[in-house]
């Protein structure tokens, strides 16, 4: 899969750290990776957005691009209307992603908020962009109560779409999951019709850089480059 696309069933569910994770065990398999930010709100020019966060995590190896940011923590949309700027289009993040496919060997393009936020006022979003890209979408999910719905609606949105849900993987897995967290487990794949393809340790976005590394692949199923087993 030379395009992954990273989305998540809400915003501040773990998708940035989640690409992370699975740039920093592709680079440590020897492969080169490009992260792409199509939209980065809230972050005032100068200011580290997502994009420095991964490669802050993940290496210095790690191409980052961002295509526009927009200062207000709101929907791209939104936030490049009221600062009067030009939205973000699909075909602008296909022919960005395209071009980083040429040159890395695996290029993670992370979306804004949940899978639906529109890009602009017409109502692209990254599926859009996902179906542009014949890529698949590998989903960020909750650990805990109201997943298994935000995770069916996901993933019911892609198949609605013909796009291919590559897997879920769960943004921030507590140290002590609840009942509801450690059911979850087995649930979340029927829920998503699609693999549960790891779980990133609650907290692991304050590790060091080098503790991230060593650790990210133990986060992660072989089919991201990991070795996590299941459950």
């Amino acid at each position: 899969m030379p395009v992954l696309m990273v989305s998540g069933t809400g915003t501040e569910i773990g998708k940035t750290v989640v690409t992370a994770a699975v740039a920093a065990a592709a680079v440590a398999a020897g492969r080169s990776v490009a992260v792409l930010k199509p939209a980065q709100t809230g972050v005032a020019p100068g200011e580290p957005g997502d994009v420095f966060e991964v490669r802050r995590l993940a290496g210095e190896a790690v191409t980052g691009m961002e295509l526009a940011r927009f200062p207000e923590p709101l929907a791209p949309n939104t936030a490049a209307r009221r600062a009067g700027m030009a939205p973000v289009r699909p075909e602008q993040i296909a022919e960005a992603a395209e071009k980083l496919a040429t040159e890395h060997d695996l290029v993670l393009v992370e979306g804004a908020g949940g899978l639906l936020v529109r890009f602009d006022d017409e109502g692209a979003t990254l599926a859009d962009a996902a179906r542009l890209l014949a890529a698949p979408v590998l989903v960020v999910v909750a650990a805990g109560l109201g997943t298994l719905n935000t995770t069916a609606l996901t993933s019911e949105a892609l198949r609605a779409r013909g796009l291919e849900c590559a897997g879920v993987v769960v943004g921030s897995m507590p140290a002590e999951p609840d009942l509801a967290a450690r059911c979850n487990l087995d649930d979340l794949p029927v829920a998503a019709g699609a693999p549960l393809l790891g779980a990133v340790s609650a907290g692991a976005g304050a590790l060091t850089p080098a503790d991230f590394r060593a650790r990210a692949a133990s986060w992660l199923a072989p089919e991201l480059g990991g070795n996590r087993t299941a459950g």
